[in-house]
This record gives C-alpha cells, structure tokens and sequence, in this order.
C-alpha cells in the first residue's frame, strides 16, 4: 500500500487528475451529516481539487467536495485516511483506506466548452438555408436581425411583399413564445412604417392555449424540429421486424 499513498501525495501535489480504486468507509459532514460504511469505491481528485466518490454502479457520485478543497494523506493510529475539507463552505470528508486496488493519476488538460448540437440557433439556420419549411414562397433575408426587444432568429419577405419574421422554439412554444413574436412584429412595423408583416412560430409543438393566441393575434404555426446532427436513434425509426 505505500508505494500507492506515494503515488497519491505526489499527484496531489502536482495537481494532477487523480483516480483511486479502494476499499473505504466514508464520513461527512457539511451540507449534511453522513456516514457510508465499508466497501468498494472510486475516488476521483480533479486538477480543481474537486472531489467525487462513485460507488460501482450508477452515473451520480455518491458525495463530493467542491472545487477548491484540500486533500491529504495521514497515517494515524494503523489507518490510512484522505481527509478532504473545505474551510470556506465549512464542509469535511474523511475517507478511512482498508485496501487499495489501484492509482492513476495524470496532468489533463482540457479548455474546450459542450456545443450544443440541435438547438435554437441550429434551427434557425436550418430555416434560413431551407426557407421552404416556414411557406413555399419566403425567401430568408438575415439571422439574428437585432431589435430592442431582442434578436429575430429569421428575416424575410414573401412574393406578396410581407416581411417575414420567424421565432424558433427548440421545444414546446408557449404563451410566451407567441408574446415575444409578437413584439417583434410590431417593432418592426413601426421600424419599417407597414402593416405588411407576417409572424410564424417554429417549434417541434405548440400548447393548445399559444396556438389559440397565436391565431388570434393572426400569425401562424409551423412544425419543425432542430437539426439532429448527432443522433444515432430516432424513436420514428423502424425496427428490422418491422420490414
């Protein structure tokens, strides 16, 4: 086991990401009072000093300790111990180290940022290069036109003269979805002085409730999903059995 707390402490001091499979009981004490008795865990120290403990099965730790916490290893009365605390948010977790099945450790470095994939602003560019999907005759002028109630993810016109506007929803378009629009039609009547403007929401649905003030204030509705780039399942798929 000492070869294993070495290589332990000298992660820790390089601030390197840290993994340790072990046999451990585990005490905390902060966000709340808990105690985990014996058995096999993995413990991950980040470069941040944040801490997670997972047991074997399932994707959510079963504690943790924030980024800038402290970590060490004391030897005290025959038991290994990694006594974490974070003095600021008033928090503790002792792990007391029955066995050590393995250490990894490593200097990771990682500045890339999730891209979603899918969302508004896909939807809005996948309207704009196919406009057809909001009405045959609309020809997509500009994304992200700036108004001072917002950015109008669509601008155009049709061959009847109308501008344009269309508002993209990722999901369900709701009562607020409509309201929105709506100030961006009137914002731009009053910019461009007509009353030639036509207002459309695309969004996978629309609430019952958004759909009715949707008519009434005039404007229209049009199904339409975000880009999937990356799925690999579709639930509109067919199934082998089903040829």
């Amino acid at each position: 086991m000492q070869s294993f707390l070495l290589q332990i402490e000298s992660a820790l001091a390089k601030k390197e990401t840290l993994v340790v499979g072990c046999s451990c009981e585990i005490t905390y004490s902060g966000r709340a009072e808990a105690f985990l008795p014996v058995g096999d865990r993995l413990i991950i120290i980040k470069s941040d000093n944040a801490l997670l403990v997972h047991q074997p099965t399932g994707n959510a730790p079963v504690n943790y300790m924030k980024p800038e916490s402290s970590h060490s290893i004391v030897q005290q009365d025959g038991a290994v111990w990694l006594k974490s605390q974070n003095l600021a948010l008033k928090e503790y977790l002792d792990v007391c180290i029955h066995a050590i099945h393995f250490v990894a450790s490593h200097q990771l470095k990682d500045g890339q940022k999730l891209e979603l994939v899918g969302s508004e602003k896909d939807m809005s560019e996948m309207i704009y290069k196919n406009p057809s999907l909001i009405t045959p005759d609309f020809k997509s002028v500009s994304m992200e036109e700036q108004t001072k109630y917002g950015f109008i993810d669509v601008f155009g016109a049709d061959r009847q003269g109308n501008l344009v506007i269309v508002e993209c929803k990722r999901y369900c378009a709701d009562l607020g979805a409509v309201t929105q629009l709506r100030r961006y039609v009137e914002r731009i009547k009053e910019i461009k002085n007509t009353d030639k403007v036509r207002g459309f929401i695309a969004a996978p649905k629309i609430t019952p409730n958004a759909e009715k003030m949707l008519k009434d204030w005039g404007f229209e509705f049009r199904s339409v999903s975000p880009p999937n780039y990356l799925e690999r399942y579709s639930k509109d798929q067919k199934r082998l059995d089903g040829f």
